[in-house]
């Protein structure tokens, strides 16, 4: 089961240009603004499909267990735009920590989108650090920031959260 991968997307641009179909999609993975970010699980049906259609405005790979601690940490909402304290958690999902809760997301035990009404699902980051390394108009493999970056994501996040 750990062979279960996480992915993270974060939608790097903006709604200028945007075509219908892209527009629904990126709905669908509720990237509704610039610079958020959501997490699936790698096998959910349909998956490869969305980010192929949506490959010119986000950017996604696998996260790390330690970047999605520390996301949820800093950029974990509960609704109401309430952080999630160790309260809440034991409150409401029976979780000790915010550590338990990044394995159990991590594991696939627990995913967000189907608990929305207890975890928000999109985190809100703010732009990186001393800016982007490269464009945001070209994929990754070819120099740019958008599309597959695998591994390297994790450095992205570290730097927008």
């Amino acid at each position: 089961m750990s062979e279960k991968k996480i992915i993270a997307i974060i939608r790097l641009r903006g709604t200028s240009g945007l075509k219908p179909d892209v527009e629904y999609t990126l709905r669908l993975l509720r990237l509704t603004r610039k610079y958020t970010m959501s997490i699936y699980p790698s096998d959910l049906p349909g998956l490869k499909g969305m980010l192929q259609k949506v490959k010119d405005w986000v950017t996604w790979g696998e996260i790390s267990l330690e970047t999605l601690k520390k996301t949820l940490e800093k950029r974990g909402r509960a609704p109401g735009n309430k952080k999630l304290t160790q309260e809440y958690l034991k409150e409401v999902l029976g979780i000790n920590s915010i550590e338990e809760l990044a394995e159990k997301i991590y594991n696939g035990e627990i995913i967000l989108h189907k608990i929305e009404d207890k975890i928000k699902p999109v985190f809100r980051l703010t732009p990186p650090k001393k800016g982007f390394k490269r464009t945001i108009r070209k994929p990754y493999a070819d120099g740019g920031e958008l599309g597959y970056r695998g591994n390297a994501i994790n450095e992205l996040i570290e730097r927008m959260i």
